[in-house]
């Protein structure tokens, strides 16, 4: 049986998170001090003081996240930890399959932080604040979901952006379509449906800006092929064709994030430890919800380093 390293997504960022490992390793501190200079301001001030209102804003808490990834990823590599012989596939939520890429070589930690922040931005900018909305709805099958969301649509644009697993979903789009699409679900039976405190309607159709805004950006990248295959959150499949990666990033600003899917697929191809690499322990928790063969370690301090690694050796 084999190892996969996944990568949190927006909504795992804490104030103080990193702080740690930059303070204890080397390498860690490193991965912040390039981040900064990437972005040309001390991001690192704003992750470990916050306010965490500023953290929390799209543009900021992108490139964080990824660089909490990548400083605990660092951390390990600094402690003989060869990502390509022990590690068979890398995932991330939205956001995190470019910490993925960043850890597995397609990106350099400069021009993954610059394209988080673009994409940030371009994401926020999208639509008009006040105008888009996200919904979790629990506990209705996706059949479920996609029949409330089609019979809402006549209000607007509302579709299924996340299929989390653990029985959540989340749908996003127009307010006035998402918030008919909430109230048709607790009618068919969601035990919640529940609007979320988002900036802007991410993963659907109304994205189209922010998509071709990245399709621009990632063609001014260098991208190597990655050393371990990526699982794409919008086709569930592996990845490691760097033209391939682009056109699915692309098309994962509006597309779905399968992460159901990909927790199955790891579990059907002989997958089953998860390393969760960096702040939080989200996608622990789903990963375990999902399919209870996996076993799902979340790695974002010292200590989990430790016994990770004893694990791994």
């Amino acid at each position: 049986m084999g190892t996969a390293f996944i990568f949190p997504g927006q909504g795992s960022q804490t104030v103080g998170m990193g702080k740690d490992l930059a303070d204890a390793v080397p390498e860690a501190r490193a991965v912040f001090d390039e981040v900064d200079e990437a972005l040309g301001e001390s991001l690192s001030r704003t992750i470990w003081e916050g306010p965490e209102e500023k953290l929390t804003l799209t543009a900021n808490a992108q490139p964080a996240l990824m660089a909490v990834s990548i400083a605990a990823l660092r951390a390990m590599q600094a402690r003989g930890l060869l990502l390509e012989k022990r590690v068979s596939y890398v995932a991330g939520h939205s956001l995190g399959e470019y910490s993925a890429l960043c850890a597995a070589g397609t990106f350099s930690l400069a021009d993954a932080a610059r394209l988080l922040r673009i994409r940030g931005e371009a994401m926020q900018k999208a639509v008009p604040v006040g105008e888009g909305a996200m919904a979790a709805i629990i506990g209705l099958e996706q059949d479920d979901v996609e029949a409330v969301c089609e019979e809402a649509s006549a209000g607007g644009v509302v579709q299924i952006a996340n299929d989390n697993g653990g029985g959540q979903l989340v749908i996003s789009g127009d307010k006035a379509a998402v918030e008919q699409a909430a109230e048709l679900a607790k009618e068919k039976g969601a035990k919640r449906a529940l609007m979320l405190p988002v900036s802007a309607p991410f993963h659907s159709s109304l994205m189209a800006p922010a998509a071709d805004r990245m399709r621009a950006a990632l063609a001014d990248v260098t991208m190597n092929a990655p050393t371990v295959p990526l699982i794409a959150n919008v086709t569930v499949s592996p990845l490691t064709d760097p033209a391939e990666i682009a056109d699915r990033l692309v098309e994962q600003v509006t597309g779905r994030v399968r992460w159901r899917e990909t927790m199955q697929w790891f579990a059907a191809n002989d997958i089953d430890t998860l390393y969760e690499i960096g702040a939080g322990k989200v996608l622990s928790g789903l990963a375990r919800r999902i399919d209870r063969s996996l076993t799902a370690i979340p790695i974002g301090g010292l200590d989990d380093i430790e016994k990770a690694l004893n694990a791994l050796s």
